[in-house]
């Protein structure tokens, strides 16, 4: 068996999408296919021995679409598109048609030459014309529903388009009779359905198309983060090559500040290695000889040669690209309610305007009567309650999401939100600030804590450790004075720490191990009957500090990643709606459980690298609904493959494109924000659907006549009028949700 990923051209809506994948399915030789609407692709596992990719494309196109070859995952310049235009070009022609057709009828005032009345003929001719145009700017829906009816998958934009059309015939075959004199015809039309009806549709499939490409540019841009070029040696001699160049083997050298261009093994060198997006360790790791990189990663300090071994789709870049896009072609456990009944009411609203008009033409009713009873039928029935029910009040609820700082990218996490069971977060830049920071320093000298610093600082000023950088930026941030003459006769003990002179006095900062070579007491940091210095520091998630002036220990500094200031908080308020909290992380499992007492979360997952915190969202999901919230490259996987992918706004942008929502302000406590949301847009939803269906479930019937013999019947004027009152009834539920 074989895997193939086809980018596939024509789909418009999850009808398209569902109709294509239940079409490969059923044909021989395909054993597995997967179709993606929002990455546009198709993923199809097939027998080699009985297909080949050009069979497999002439299926996508026998069902109606256009395959665009595989699907490289590169990535694409945003093609220009003018649905914005279109919009605001049927938004003008709703207004002008709407005041021109009803402008009358609530006493506005109305050029003559446009009166009904007076001048029939130019008053249907003008909406005649406007109607075409309407029709041109949205041909797009009329293509698409005359393409699914082909091919037997009919779909809303099919019931869309019958009903545009046979309005658009039964108004111009009005038109003729006010044209040969026939001027109570003037009541009979109905062109202004037409336009509105167009409108709505458009607005609903503008703002779907607007938050449809994010996904697809995730799974691109993780192929940005390794570098274009990179640095080999080959006979002695340094070249730079692209990234295909390289082949397994080759001598690669990394440079200060420079990434890591494949995965490979250190041959020379010594350096720190910024690992954040794979691992999620906020300290930059040290890495020497026979240690493995990672392509991406960020060269610290020092100038390493290593070994390629892992090139282009083997390697861990590219494997969690693979992963990505598998999690991104499961589907979603919760199908839209409008998108289920779809299938099932638009063939039913078909046959039953041809039913009604045949059974009435059978008992004798004459032409003009039974199609007048199909296009009420229609018309009445035209989805565009049913179709909007969802979206608007998806737009509302993303609009008022995104004033309190919340930007929702799916209308599934928005449905899911509030059936969330349990919530896992990323350690580093999600519950914490991600970069380290002093955070308890113990003083055994009669120096001020500042003039510690100050010494500390000057000293490391002069190191590339990634602490030393931090200790230095501390000091800048509180005016700290700087003056590096002052450090003499500076020696970096690599795996120790550093000995220097600052001021003429010899000062020792490193690790325990650097005290100890330097047969340095520790004496005042161990307390009798008591937990040492040293252990509440290490209990806490710090790394240490050793700091000795004249072989005197006088300080220990703790340096950590510091938790944000409400995540403490945000855990509390999560805790009262019974849902569960994990931290699921890439750092030491001390670290991570210290972090996790102070805040609350009882359950830590630690040590894991992407694969597995995909696998730990995997198992978590057996019992609900996941929310995962990250912020690195790490959590791209696992953002993807949760019900619903959260990033914070200080994330990378690969984070923020694989999730579906991001916290723009970088504030935990928004995810309680967007349960509320999602809790009162979902009720809205409900009573858009019911309004809807109850609409469509009386006026139907009263449509296709059976109330005929009561004497109560329905034309296609009042049928258009009933359909806009259902559509105003839950756009004005759907702005309720302004006042949460």
């Amino acid at each position: 068996m074989k895997k193939v990923l086809l980018k596939i051209d024509g789909m418009t809506c999850s009808a398209c999408s569902n109709g294509l994948e239940k079409y490969l399915n059923k044909q021989e030789g395909i054993k597995q296919a997967s179709v993606n609407l929002v990455m546009n692709h198709a993923s199809i596992e097939y027998d080699e021995t009985l297909l080949d990719i050009p069979k497999i494309e002439k299926f996508v196109e026998k069902a109606g679409f256009e395959s665009l070859g595989i699907d490289k995952l590169e990535k694409e310049k945003k093609k220009a598109s003018n649905e914005k235009y279109i919009l605001i070009g049927l938004t003008i022609l709703a207004i002008f048609i709407l005041y021109i057709s009803m402008g009358q009828m609530v006493g506005l005032p109305i050029f003559k030459i446009l009166n009904m009345h007076q001048h029939p003929i130019n008053f249907s001719i003008v909406q005649l014309v406007l109607s075409v145009v309407a029709i041109f700017l949205g041909k797009d829906i009329l293509k698409n529903g005359y393409k699914n009816l082909i091919h037997k998958t009919p779909n809303m934009d099919t019931l869309v388009g019958l009903g545009v059309i046979s309005s658009l015939l039964y108004s111009m075959y009005n038109t003729y009779l006010i044209c040969i004199g026939n001027e109570e015809a003037v009541h009979h039309l109905y062109y202004e359905s037409i336009v509105i009806i167009l409108f709505f549709i458009k607005i609903g499939k503008y703002v779907e198309g607007r938050n449809k490409d994010k996904t697809k540019e995730a799974i691109q841009d993780l192929m940005m983060i390794t570098p274009n070029l990179a640095t080999i040696e080959k006979d002695g001699k340094q070249k730079q090559v692209t990234l295909d160049e390289i082949q397994k083997g080759d001598r690669v050298i990394c440079k200060p500040g420079e990434k890591i261009a494949v995965d490979g093994e250190i041959v020379e060198g010594m350096t720190h290695i910024d690992e954040t997006f794979i691992t999620g360790e906020s300290v930059p790791v040290k890495k020497t000889i026979g240690d493995k990189v990672i392509a991406g990663s960020i060269n610290y300090d020092g100038v390493i040669t290593y070994k390629a071994e892992k090139i282009g789709k083997e390697s861990t870049v590219s494997e969690i690209v693979r992963m990505v896009v598998e999690a991104t072609n499961t589907k979603a456990p919760i199908a839209k309610i409008a998108d289920k009944i779809s299938g099932y009411f638009v063939p039913a609203i078909i046959l039953i305007a041809i039913f009604s008009g045949i059974i009435w033409l059978i008992l004798g009713k004459d032409i003009g009567f039974v199609i007048n009873i199909f296009i009420t039928v229609l018309v009445v029935a035209c989805p565009c309650s049913l179709g909007l029910a969802t979206p608007l009040a998806i737009v509302m609820a993303s609009g008022l999401a995104s004033r309190k700082g919340i930007l929702i990218k799916s209308s599934e996490s928005l449905e899911n939100a509030h059936k969330i069971k349990t919530i896992v977060f990323d350690k580093t830049g999600t519950l914490t600030k991600g970069h380290l920071s002093i955070s308890q320093i113990f003083n055994y000298s009669d120096l001020k804590e500042n003039e510690i610093i100050e010494a500390v600082a000057n000293i490391e000023h002069h190191s590339e450790h990634p602490i030393a950088r931090e200790i230095v930026k501390y000091a800048e941030e509180r005016s700290i004075s700087i003056d590096t003459k002052a450090v003499t006769d500076f020696k970096n003990i690599s795996g120790y720490g550093i000995e220097a002179k600052y001021h003429g006095q010899n000062y020792v900062i490193g690790n325990k191990k650097m005290m100890q070579k330097n047969n340095i007491s520790l004496d005042k940091s161990i307390k009798e009957n008591e937990i040492d210095d040293d252990e509440v520091l290490e209990n806490d998630g710090n790394s240490i500090i050793f700091v000795a002036k004249e072989h005197t220990l006088i300080a220990l500094i703790g340096v950590k990643d510091m938790i944000k200031e409400n995540a403490k908080t945000v855990i509390d308020k999560l805790k009262k709606r019974n849902i569960d909290t994990v931290m699921l992380t890439g750092d030491n499992k001390k670290t991570a459980k210290a972090i996790g007492k102070m805040i609350g979360i009882e359950k830590v997952i630690a040590g894991v690298v992407p694969k597995q915190k995909a696998e730990e969202i995997t198992k978590l999901k057996e019992n609900g609904l996941v929310m995962m919230c990250g912020d690195g490259i790490n959590d791209s996987i696992s953002l993807v493959k949760a019900d619903i992918g959260v990033s914070v706004g200080s994330g990378t942008d690969i984070a923020m494109d694989s999730s579906d929502v991001v916290l723009m302000k970088d504030n935990l406590d928004k995810i309680n924000d967007l349960i509320n949301i999602s809790k009162k847009t979902m009720r809205i939803i409900k009573q858009n659907l019911f309004w809807a269906f109850f609409y469509n479930i009386c006026m139907i019937p009263i449509a296709a006549g059976i109330l005929i013999p009561l004497g109560i019947t329905m034309n296609p004027m009042f049928a258009a009028f009933s359909m806009t009152i259902s559509s105003v009834t839950v756009t004005l539920n759907s702005l309720r949700l302004k006042n949460i």
